[in-house]
């Protein structure tokens, strides 16, 4: 004996699947037959690349798919039999063949189906369309509720004051700062020695239409007393006044300092000469006034032409 081969009944033979292999062929394994306890659905396992495929096997599948059984026929060892199909081509079976998806896709053989594609997107538009009613309802409903407490804060007295007054402080402290700068008749001023008031010329703004005349000589003065500046700061001095047709300008004195610049009351408007009536006019001067009172005067001094009568004084802010 050869060593290493101890003939065909050896311990190396016991193997059941040797007969697959080419090693195991050439020992002499045979495929069993059923009588160690192994199926009979064993015989049918084939070697490797003793498979067969194409006409035969589609046959034997169409055979099963009408109900027929197929012919139980045993070849011999390495013999491909005619009639023998793979399971995977049987309707239902595991594989991909054309001919099984052929006899699925018309019921036959209890095959699988492929998805209801269009079903699935039936119903993903039905989802979407159900999303859309939601959020169109929903923001219908909310524009209802901010219309509802639109109308209720509009009823609401108290809401209605809140949203308006704080406005109308703001505004109202504004004209009330205009109002407390103040502003008098020129008649209410305090006179110096031959100044006095008169009303025989038409035109005066003033109450009463009284004017201060006579201030056409040195030494003459109208002196006001402004009381209750909050705030220090430049403010304007405004003086209506009355001219003959010609220019006059007099020395401004404000807490006692005089200005270096007289205040201007030119003939802006161009009126006649010798026509008082017709000279009425306005002008103003810049002026800074300390917080509380503050005097502001009028001077007729050497070098200023004083012919003319005075109206109103009144402040302003710049």
């Amino acid at each position: 004996m050869t060593p290493g081969n101890n003939g065909a009944s050896t311990p190396e033979d016991d193997d059941p699947f040797g007969y697959l292999y080419a090693d195991g062929q050439a020992n002499g394994a045979q495929p069993p037959s059923g009588g160690y306890g192994y199926p009979n659905s064993v015989n049918r396992v084939r070697p490797v690349g003793t498979r067969q495929y194409g006409a035969p096997q589609h046959q034997g599948v169409q055979t099963a798919a009408h109900g027929q059984a197929a012919p139980p026929q045993q070849g011999a060892y390495g013999q491909p039999n005619a009639h023998y199909a793979a399971p995977e081509t049987f309707p239902g079976g595991g594989g991909g063949s054309h001919t099984g998806s052929q006899q699925s896709g018309h019921g036959g053989g209890g095959g699988r189906r492929g998805p209801n594609t269009k079903g699935l997107l039936i119903g993903a538009v039905a989802v979407v369309a159900a999303v859309v009613i939601g959020i169109a309802v929903a923001m219908t409903s909310s524009g209802a509720d901010d219309d509802k407490g639109g109308d209720e804060a509009g009823g609401d007295p108290t809401a209605g004051q809140s949203q308006t007054t704080e406005p109308s402080a703001s505004a109202s402290d504004g004209a009330e700062e205009e109002v407390e700068l103040p502003g008098v008749d020129a008649k209410t001023l305090r006179l110096s020695p031959g100044v006095t008031t008169a009303s025989d010329v038409k035109g005066a703004e003033a109450d009463g239409g009284v004017y201060v005349t006579g201030f056409n000589q040195v030494g003459a003065k109208v002196t006001w007393t402004v009381n209750g500046i909050e705030k220090a700061g430049s403010y304007r001095l405004n003086v209506r006044y009355g001219i003959p047709g010609v220019d006059a300008d007099a020395t401004l004195v404000i807490n006692g300092k005089a200005s270096s610049r007289p205040l201007n009351m030119k003939n802006f408007g161009g009126t006649p000469q010798g026509d008082w009536e017709k000279g009425w006019q306005t002008t103003w001067a810049n002026v800074n006034l300390t917080k509380g009172t503050n005097t502001i005067e009028l001077a007729c001094n050497e070098g200023n032409k004083c012919d003319v009568a005075f109206d109103q004084f009144s402040l302003s802010t710049d």
